[in-house]
This record gives structure tokens, sequence and C-alpha cells, in this order.
């Protein structure tokens, strides 16, 4: 069973996963005010897999037979500089978060707590993951070097983003 210092920094990792799914769906808003709709649905589906990812956490306590605590958030950051400032800022958030699996997974394995070590390399590989599209997406914009057509491109390619859970999840 989860106790201690290990399920108190799993039920703050919820609040984190929720904070972030709240955090993309700002930056979608910000997307829409300037008329990047395909930005605005990649983050809209962005914040429906941190949705996820914070469900995950939630599922995963309450198999151990342990108690959730659901933690409120603050409010996330509305307005930027530009789609790029938006892309910059998520791509430190997912850093952010990664740093947190990271310090999840060195409790887990101070406290050979074997299940959660095992439950969280999943959200190691889903924030490399994470860190690498942001990255791409970020050069892609800087390649562009201002070329708006190129920024319209990129638009219409992230209109067509989906997010289905994995089969296993």
């Amino acid at each position: 069973m989860l106790k201690g210092k290990l399920l108190d920094e799993l039920n703050e990792q919820i609040k984190y996963e929720l904070y972030s799914s709240q955090l993309y769906l700002a930056m979608a808003a910000y997307c829409y005010s300037i008329d990047l709709d395909g930005f605005a649905h990649f983050f809209i589906v962005q914040a429906e897999e941190e949705k996820f990812h914070g469900m995950k956490i939630f599922n995963f306590i309450n198999d151990m037979d342990a108690d959730i605590l659901i933690q409120g958030m603050d409010n996330p950051p509305t307005e930027f500089d530009s789609i790029e400032h938006v892309l910059e800022n998520s791509l430190e958030h997912e850093k952010f978060v990664t740093g947190r699996i990271y310090f999840l997974m060195d409790i887990a394995m101070e406290e050979k707590e074997h299940a959660t070590i095992s439950f969280l390399k999943w959200f190691i590989d889903e924030q490399v993951e994470e860190e690498a599209t942001f990255k791409t997406l970020i050069q892609k914009l800087k390649r562009a070097q201002g070329d708006v057509s190129v920024v319209y491109n990129l638009d219409e390619t992230l209109s067509t983003r989906t997010f289905t859970p994995p089969p296993q999840a």
C-alpha cells in the first residue's frame, strides 16, 4: 500500500497534471485569439492528454488502496507574446513535469515501491515524447524565419492531431 512521502507526492502530481491540462487550454485560447486554429486544436488535444495523465495517477493510487487527494490549482497564464512564446513556455513546462516524474521515481526507488517504479516508467517514456514534440515545433518555427506561409502550413498540419488513450492504459 502506498503511504507517506510517495503517496503525498503522487497526489501532488495529480494536481500538476490537471494544471497542465488547464495551461494547455489557456494556450489554446490564445491561439484562437491570433487565428491559429490548428495550434489551438493541438493544445486542446494536449489538454486532453494531460487530463488522461492525471486520471492515470488517480486510478493507480486507487488501485493501490490508498487515499486520493484532489488539490486546488493556480490559474495558468493567459497572455503570451507570440506562438513561439507559447511553444517555449510549453517546453519549459514539460521539462518541469519531467523533473517531477524523476523526483517521484527517486522516491519510489528509495522506498523500494516496485509497483510504483513500474508504473512511473510509462511516464518517463511519455515525457521524452512530450519534450521532443515541443522541441520539434520550436525548431520548425525557427527555421521558418518569420515566413507566414510556413506558420500557416504548420497550423494546418496541427489541426489533424488526435489523442487516443493507449490500449494498456
